[in-house]
């Protein structure tokens, strides 16, 4: 074997199966099987979605705790990474689907409130740039709650403020922005996302991920015009760029949360890209000749801005060999090419009954691991 070979372990996790972490330690095994003198470089990454802050922190950023309010309003610890005054913050750590009970669904009150806690727990450790990851969200509240906690008041006909979650937005009558935290103007924050939808409309939050947080079709109807009338109620407070902001990319991501942050200078940035660069990934690139990447399910989302693809855009622009682990594969040969896979090593390769990739996905990742090394590397 060539002395030079180097490998980098750039893959996201196996959803309900492994973490990225997890992924990167049984791929190692796997590959030092055959090759036990291998050099492995393991990067695990995310896109803004769940995982983001484990990422971070297993790059070198340091882990902190805070207790939030969770999406409907119960206490909850959440985490935050943070390395020199670059804070990540996932917002599925405050108010994400993981958040909820088993079995319950609140599309109509779930809050962003503790997302908005954490941002500003940010602030406290001495933030000045932070990268807000959005995705796996259990609300559909435009990021009302967010800035609610960070110091924006909504209020009805009464003057009192209006209940929590997007079905509330409905009885809004007035928006006050004058309260936001002040720190927020002198910091830099990214919203890093992997959805570029509008707010509202056909391909708007309600629309598009109202259904997989318990929306009925009626609740969708009712969200998509509660949040039309919250971006209209803010146009009369914050001017035009409301209405502007509301249309723009990324404003839909996970529940409209997205806004929230566009309309607090947020830069929209799609978060595969951003994390990478927040991760180290550029350098790591240079030391590799053979990158690894993955997730659970290699299929037709992934090439639409998820951690895989976007790892392998950024190592075949460098001129790297890229190959893929994965629960299960979804994609032709011809789509893995495109997307810069030369070829994709899923579970059910070596264990073609998918219980079993679930439930052993780490002894069956070595494996399949093991058999990359035979391929690419003996």
């Amino acid at each position: 074997m060539n002395e030079t070979r180097r490998v980098l372990i750039a893959a996201d996790k196996f959803k309900g199966s492994l973490t990225a972490v997890q992924v990167a330690e049984r791929v190692t095994a796997g590959l030092r099987r055959v090759v036990p003198d291998l050099e492995v470089e393991a990067l695990p990454v995310a896109d803004g979605g769940d995982g983001t802050v484990d990422a971070a922190v297993a790059a070198g950023f340091e882990r902190h705790e805070v207790r939030v309010a969770g999406p409907l309003g119960q206490e909850v610890t959440a985490a935050f990474a943070l390395r020199d005054g670059t804070a990540v913050v996932e917002m599925a750590e405050a108010s994400g689907l993981q958040r909820l009970p088993a079995g319950v669904f609140a599309p109509l009150t779930a809050s962003t409130y503790g997302s908005g806690e954490l941002l500003r727990a940010a602030l406290d450790a001495g933030a000045r740039t932070i990268v807000f990851g959005v995705g796996g969200s259990a609300t559909t509240d435009g990021g009302a709650g967010m800035l609610a906690a960070l110091g924006a008041r909504f209020l009805n006909e009464d003057g009192e403020p209006v209940a929590p979650g997007g079905g509330g937005l409905a009885d809004l009558a007035r928006a006050d922005l004058s309260g936001l935290d002040p720190r927020l103007s002198s910091v830099e924050l990214v919203l890093a996302s992997d959805v570029d939808n509008p707010l509202t409309g056909p391909k708007g939050a309600p629309a598009v991920y109202g259904p997989q947080k318990g929306a009925s079709p009626e609740d969708v109807e009712t969200l998509d015009a509660a949040l039309a009338h919250f971006a209209k109620v803010l146009e009369a407070e914050a001017g035009p760029r409301a209405a502007e902001y509301a249309a723009s990319p990324g404003a839909g991501a996970a529940g409209g949360i997205g806004y929230g942050a566009l309309l607090l200078g947020a830069r929209f940035r799609p978060g595969i890209e951003v994390m990478l660069d927040v991760l180290g990934f550029a350098p790591a690139l240079e030391r590799a000749s053979l990158v690894i990447t993955g997730e659970g399910s290699l299929d037709e989302q992934t090439l639409h801005g998820k951690a895989p693809a976007g790892v392998a855009s950024a190592a075949r622009a460098a001129g790297k060999d890229v190959v893929a682990v994965c629960g299960r594969l979804a994609l032709p040969a011809e789509a893995l090419l495109r997307a810069g896979i030369a070829q994709a090593y899923p579970l059910t390769s070596v264990e073609p009954d998918v219980a079993k990739c679930i439930a052993d996905a780490g002894p069956i990742l070595e494996r399949v691991a093991a058999r990359i090394a035979e391929d690419r590397l003996a």
